[in-house]
This record gives C-alpha cells, sequence and structure tokens, in this order.
C-alpha cells in the first residue's frame, strides 16, 4: 500500500511540472495559437475549483482528475514543437514556482468563473 501511494504522489508530481511546462509553452512564440489556446482551457480545468463531474459523485467524480486532465496534457504536449517542450521543461526545473502554490493563478480562475457565471445569469435572466 505505501510503495502504491508513493508511486502516486510522484505521478501527480509529474503532472504538476507538466502543467507549468503549458504555461512555459504559452510564452513561446513557436507554439502554434490553437495549441496555446488548448492548454490554456486545460491549465483552467486542471486548476478550476468546478469539474465537470463533481467529486462527490461516487467514483465518477474523481474521473475527470484521474484521466482526462493527464490525457489531456500529454495530448497537448504532443502538439508542442520537441524543441521548445524541452526547453519550456528545463525553465521549470529551474523555476521556484513549481515548488511553491500559486494563489494568484487561483484567484484568477475562481474571478473568471465567477464571470462566466455572471454572464450566464444575465443571458438566462434577463
Amino acid at each position: 500500500m505505501g510503495e502504491a501511494l508513493t508511486k502516486l504522489k510522484e505521478q501527480a508530481r509529474k503532472l504538476k511540472q507538466e502543467i507549468f511546462v503549458l504555461v512555459e509553452a504559452n510564452k513561446h512564440p513557436k507554439v502554434p495559437f490553437y495549441v496555446k489556446l488548448l492548454s490554456v482551457l486545460i491549465i483552467a480545468y486542471a486548476f478550476s475549483p468546478v469539474d465537470l463531474i463533481p467529486d462527490f459523485v461516487p467514483v465518477l467524480g474523481y474521473l475527470d482528475d484521474i484521466i482526462l486532465i493527464p490525457f489531456a496534457i500529454k495530448f497537448v504536449l504532443k502538439l508542442i514543437p520537441k524543441d521548445v517542450l524541452d526547453e519550456c521543461r528545463e525553465k521549470v526545473r529551474e523555476s521556484k514556482n513549481v515548488k511553491k502554490k500559486n494563489w494568484n493563478a487561483g484567484i484568477v480562475i475562481i474571478l473568471l468563473w465567477i464571470a462566466v457565471l455572471y454572464w450566464i445569469f444575465k443571458l438566462f435572466f434577463k
């Protein structure tokens, strides 16, 4: 049981690092616009407190966290040119941002969700 937990923690750490690689890739001029757009959506969803399937739904609630997000990250990483990907991974390894929680990003994402919900509310309840 302890070995499985250690392996799961290591996979989670790598996943977090790959999210920061996507953030770095978004800044790179060689990355196509559609890849940047996809990665922004994935980054926002990964850090968002709102899920497609709420976590309180038994088994299915964690399906997006366990399968959907890692699959989406791997898919977008394959769309990034290898030289850019290597460069971004190196920047992330050298960065201290991966080691700390980024409250600013969390606040921005929450504010974006509030704005979207407000817009939807205004649209349907004129």
